[in-house]
């Protein structure tokens, strides 16, 4: 029988695969066969992880890039092409927040950034956009694949303080049911666009809003524990599920979905 659930030889791309989330993907993918291919700014990181998945016998490339020119992303696209000679997966990680996109409690909307706004709106934004434009080309030809973008909690209802996240992540969101859409309709049901959806993760971009400095839970995180059924944060091992599913054959007829994965936070309330 076939195993639907199977990535054995898909070679999936990472954009920014070195943080917690990306790394957790990137190893657990590699264990289930897959090719791995890392795309980030910090090479130091990115070509360390990439030892420690070969060293366990794992498959994996790193590739210094950037996702906000298309340039060097076109470049990575032709290295991957040149090396194994097709593009399966496409996971779009890269993203972040800034302190003047977010509103702390002593300040209001009219203390916002602008600068640091619109940062967050290309980084998580055009950061998706591009290389979805980059990569899919290669899927079109194949008439196969599949993109995984990244959305947030934030995106399906907004949070307080992180005003610039939600509005990317939320522009995220309708991106990736448009280009479910825009792919199905004109190059064929072969191509899928998804999304998942995390709730609450400790990760280094939101240590600083979840963290005291001592490392005990902040008020805010124990807001949000309160409101997740299963009362506490995301460990990163519990999106590769849902990550692999989306990856591989399982979902053959799943585009368009935004997929929370949150312990429950977005079905709450009291």
């Amino acid at each position: 029988m076939k195993d639907l659930f199977s990535v054995k030889d898909k070679v999936i791309i990472l954009t920014g695969g070195s943080g917690i989330l990306g790394s957790c993907m990137a190893k657990h993918l590699a264990c289930e066969k897959a090719i791995v291919v890392i795309l980030d700014r910090n090479k130091e990181v990115g070509e360390e992880l990439v030892e420690k998945i070969k060293s366990e016998g794992g498959k994996a490339l790193f590739l210094m890039s950037d996702v906000l020119n298309r340039g060097i992303l076109e470049q990575n696209k032709q290295f991957i092409l040149d090396t194994y000679g097709h593009i399966d997966v496409l996971v779009n990680l890269a993203g972040g927040n800034q302190s003047g996109a977010t509103i702390p409690p002593d300040k209001t909307i009219f203390d916002l950034d602008m600068d640091a706004f619109r940062n967050v709106i290309n980084l998580n934004l055009f950061g998706t956009v591009l290389p979805t434009i980059v990569f899919a080309e290669v899927m079109v030809k194949q008439k196969k694949g599949s993109i995984i973008n990244i959305s947030s909690e934030s995106a399906l209802r907004p949070l307080t303080r992180v005003v610039g996240y939600g509005c990317a992540k939320a522009a995220v969101s309708n991106f990736t049911q448009y280009m479910a859409g825009e792919m199905a309709i004109k190059f064929g049901e072969g191509i899928r666009v998804n999304a998942m959806a995390p709730g609450f993760f400790l990760t280094e971009q939101n240590r600083t809003l979840m963290t005291n400095p001592d490392g005990t839970p902040s008020d805010r995180c124990r807001t949000v524990m309160a409101h997740t059924p299963f009362g506490r944060l995301g460990k990163p091992e519990e999106l590769l599920g849902t990550l692999q599913w989306l990856a591989s054959d399982a979902s053959s007829f799943v585009t368009g979905t935004v997929i929370p994965v949150d312990g429950g936070f977005d079905a709450f309330s009291i």
